[in-house]
């Protein structure tokens, strides 16, 4: 702007009054001092004139920085403070349209707080019912995560009107400490139910321990037989290495014991036949309740592992009375089957999960299994037939009699390998029907 015309506008601002530059009165401002007359009463008043403009300028650009932003409410200050300097600024020039201006300014900025306010408390309340909802749930890792992503967003979130602050605080606050407070009480108690559990095992070990030197053989045997329904009887839900460990230490005993029962018997060379046959038996019914127990207490390698050693253990029993070795021999049979079956399918489920580049969850991985499984089944079933029709064809000829007996032996086992397929669809089947209810 030309000097001529900032002279004017100072002019019709200001006056000089005594060799003192003046700022006219305006709305409830008074006439005020705004400088001195330095070299002349008109470069005075020009130089007071160029200041209002460089506060004008001051101003429009903040109004200007307010429309631009997303966050308008953090200028509010910045106005009020300008707002103020209308009162005290040295200057010539309209102040009474400034102030109008920032007033203006003021009440959209109060507006637009008014409306976040408003906002941000109906998101307040929606996440306070949402984890109102949620403070009473079991799923414990899943409503962690979720309750901790409800207070982010919470912290994110905008203030709302002091009024309401401290009660909606409050409410979200107990809202999340109630549950956080019911998981650290379960997750306590558990932790004591763990250490009450591992302090029955130890004590059954324990027991064992002291009992695997005895020579009282036939009282320490129905002792060491009452401490595995003891442990059978426990359940708890402890970690699987820590459970896997105790239940070693557990029949390291009972098998120390055992294996010096079997050295007892085999010196003494008892005169009962039938004594000799019924700790046979006893010692075969105890590789029959280690076997049907390999897939419940080990990792599936170490059941397999397990299972081949038991079967060479097994070799290394002597006879039992024919008219319960069949039975005998089928369940512990059986029982390897069942670890021997499992882990040929989940080598096959591995190999199909990498050969196809994906991962079953929980339910399709029981699908998969199951029909896998009759799969199996249905090719087992032609081998079957093929064995049968072979056998049918095969004369009564007394030379024929060694392949006859070899083809009878594998019809059995396929038929027991079936079986066995069988009853693992039925297992998986269960638990489908369980995740399903």
């Amino acid at each position: 702007m030309e000097n001529n015309d900032l002279l004017e506008e100072a002019k019709k601002y200001g006056f000089i009054q005594d060799q003192q530059v003046w700022l006219k009165a305006f709305m409830t401002y008074p006439d005020r001092k705004v400088g001195e007359v330095k070299e002349s009463e008109e470069d005075s008043l020009v130089y007071f004139a160029r200041r209002f403009h460089m506060f004008s300028d001051k101003v429009y650009a903040l109004l200007e920085r307010i429309a631009t932003s997303e966050n308008k409410g953090s200028f509010l200050m910045k106005v009020l403070h300008m707002k103020d300097q209308v009162g005290n600024y040295d200057a010539l020039g309209d102040f009474e349209s400034i102030y109008h201006t920032l007033s203006k300014a003021e009440e959209d900025i109060n507006e637009t707080i008014k409306q976040n306010r408003e906002k941000n408390l109906s998101i307040k309340i929606g996440l306070i019912q949402e984890a109102e909802e949620l403070q009473n749930s079991l799923e414990w890792k899943e409503t962690s995560d979720k309750m901790k992503d409800l207070r982010a967003t919470w912290i994110k979130t905008g203030p709302v009107e002091k009024d309401l602050t401290e009660e909606i605080e409050e409410r979200f606050k107990t809202a999340l400490e109630a549950f956080f407070e019911r998981k650290k009480s379960f997750f306590n108690d558990k932790k004591q139910m763990q250490n009450r559990t591992y302090d029955r095992y130890r004590d059954l070990i324990a027991k064992s321990v002291a009992l695997q030197n005895s020579e009282e053989w036939e009282a320490t045997t129905a002792k060491l037989k009452d401490l595995q329904t003891q442990w059978k009887q426990i359940g708890g839900s402890l970690p699987r290495a820590t459970t896997n460990k105790l239940w070693t230490e557990f029949r390291k005993a009972h098998n120390h014991f055992f294996e010096r029962l079997k050295v007892k018997i085999t010196n003494e060379k008892t005169d009962s036949k039938e004594k000799y046959y019924e700790t046979n038996l006893e010692r075969k019914q105890e590789l029959v309740g280690q076997a049907e127990q390999l897939l419940q207490h080990n990792s599936l390698n170490d059941a397999v592992k397990r299972a081949k050693e038991l079967q060479a253990e097994w070799k290394k029993v002597g006879p039992v009375r024919p008219d319960v070795s069949d039975a005998i021999w089928e369940r512990f049979i059986k029982a390897c089957d069942r670890v021997f079956e499992m882990s040929s399918l989940e080598h096959y489920i591995r190999k199909r999960q990498q050969n196809a580049n994906e991962t079953y969850g929980h339910e399709e991985g029981l699908n998969a299994r199951i029909n896998a499984l009759r799969d199996f089944i249905k090719s087992d079933r032609q081998e079957l037939e093929v064995l049968e029709s072979n056998l049918g064809k095969l004369s009564e000829a007394p030379s024929n009699d060694s392949f006859r007996n070899m083809l009878l032996g594998k019809i059995r086992n396929f038929n027991r390998k079936i079986t066995t397929k069988q009853a693992l669809i039925e297992m998986f089947q269960e638990q489908l029907s369980t995740i399903n209810k």
